[in-house]
């Protein structure tokens, strides 16, 4: 190939690669002319700083997304919303070519897209996953386009005290209330827990049944009983069912976190209870009792209660046995009042025990050695001394009351 050639081809080749920088460079020109305030447009994160991100455009120089523009929610960090590669779609805010600044925002795009797909959400009843970005006072907010709000009411089905937790966390949630107008969106979780748990309650308890026994945990203590959780729905032992002995206060036998074995009592799926017994579940007291008492043993026990007949004394925990009004005492009592009273502590003795039945009789009178019994003599005399002791004058008139009648029919 000849030199003249060879420069004929280079200078072609010039012409070519000026040719297309010009093409370039008007094409530029041409994006730059029709890039306007309000434009929708496409570009690349290349950038991120603390408060904002830095996007290419392909115009001439790059584009900023200040902090506030990257979400409808509050930001930390530029991100904590972007990263580097992502590409955008953005809205032009402004344009200043001599300070060479674009300024773009990603909030306004997703906010014009999130109105008619949320909706389409709500009216569908779809269930949707967010993200908490904020604990403010009254509840949560979270980033669905637009600004969403979960009161505190709607968060959990149970109450909560403190929700700074909560920061971070994804929630399934359902939009109660959407208002465009005034950029309101109101969501519930609870709604959604609600749902989940009424589902998941009819579930268990088709396969429950009564006498089956079942491993649970307190939850909740109230003045009539515990309510226990039987694998996410909650079940009602009442105070009644705790314990085999009386019980004040649920928090005197158990406490909330507590792992317990409950007896199914009753299922009612219509009214959507559950009764529950953490005392059938035991074995009873007169079950524990059976190998503890023998006829003829002293035990000690405390009066509960006080009837005509006698009293009823517990020798050991819900086990109760009557010691007859005849076994109270030696002496005759009208009362077992004149003797006993509630509360007391008493020896007795175990006449009878029948724990199938159970029953059994006590003896209080047996624990104590009987009084002295005077001798005839002193029996004959008090007798002799109680005639002597009547005056002569109505000793005559008892008899002659007694015996007058006769006497004048002899006559």
């Amino acid at each position: 190939m000849s030199e003249e050639t060879k420069n004929l081809e280079t200078a072609a080749a010039e012409t070519q690669a000026e040719t297309a920088a010009e093409t370039i460079t008007e094409q530029n020109l041409d994006q730059m002319v029709t890039l306007k305030k309000g434009d929708i447009v496409k570009g690349t994160v290349i950038k991120i700083e603390d408060n904002q991100a830095y996007v290419s455009l392909g115009y001439k120089y790059d584009g900023v997304i200040p902090l506030r523009e990257l979400s409808a929610v509050q930001l930390d960090n530029a991100a904590d919303a972007v990263q580097v590669g992502q590409e955008l779609e953005l809205k032009v805010i402004s344009i200043d070519d001599d300070k060479e600044r674009l300024v773009l925002s990603k909030r306004q795009v997703d906010a014009g897209k999130a109105w008619d797909r949320l909706q389409e959400q709500f009216e569908k009843g779809e269930v949707l996953e967010v993200t908490v970005a904020d604990v403010v006072k009254g509840g949560l907010v979270v980033d669905v386009g637009v600004r969403g709000f979960i009161p505190a009411s709607m968060v959990e089905r149970h109450y909560v005290e403190d929700f700074s937790s909560y920061k971070g966390q994804t929630l399934r949630v359902k939009i109660k209330e959407l208002d465009r107008e005034t950029n309101k969106v109101i969501l519930s979780a609870k709604e959604v827990l609600e749902e989940e748990y009424e589902a998941n309650k009819r579930r268990i308890m088709e396969s429950l049944e009564p006498g089956q026994i079942i491993e649970g945990t307190v939850q909740r203590l109230t003045p009539f009983g515990a309510f226990v959780d039987i694998g996410g729905i909650d079940g009602l032992v009442h105070v009644s069912e705790l314990a085999w002995e009386h019980v004040a206060h649920p928090r005197d036998v158990v406490s909330e976190g507590q792992q317990v074995k409950v007896k199914v009592l009753k299922v009612d799926p219509e009214a959507g209870k559950i009764s529950l017994s953490i005392k059938a579940a035991q074995p009873g007291p007169w079950e524990l009792a059976a190998d503890k008492f023998h006829n003829g043993d002293i035990v000690t026990g405390t009066v509960k209660r006080i009837v005509s007949f006698g009293a009823f004394v517990e020798v050991a925990p819900g086990v109760e046995g009557l010691v007859h009004i005849s076994q109270i005492a030696h002496r005759h009592i009208a009362t077992p009042h004149e003797v006993l009273k509630e509360g007391q502590e008493v020896k007795a003795k175990v006449l009878d025990f029948n724990p199938a039945e159970k029953r059994i009789s006590l003896s209080i009178k047996e624990t104590e050695e009987a009084p002295e019994q005077p001798s005839r003599s002193e029996r004959n005399r008090g007798g002799r001394d109680q005639v002597e002791s009547i005056p002569k004058e109505n000793l005559s008139f008892t008899l002659g009351e007694r015996f007058g009648d006769k006497l004048s029919k002899l006559k």
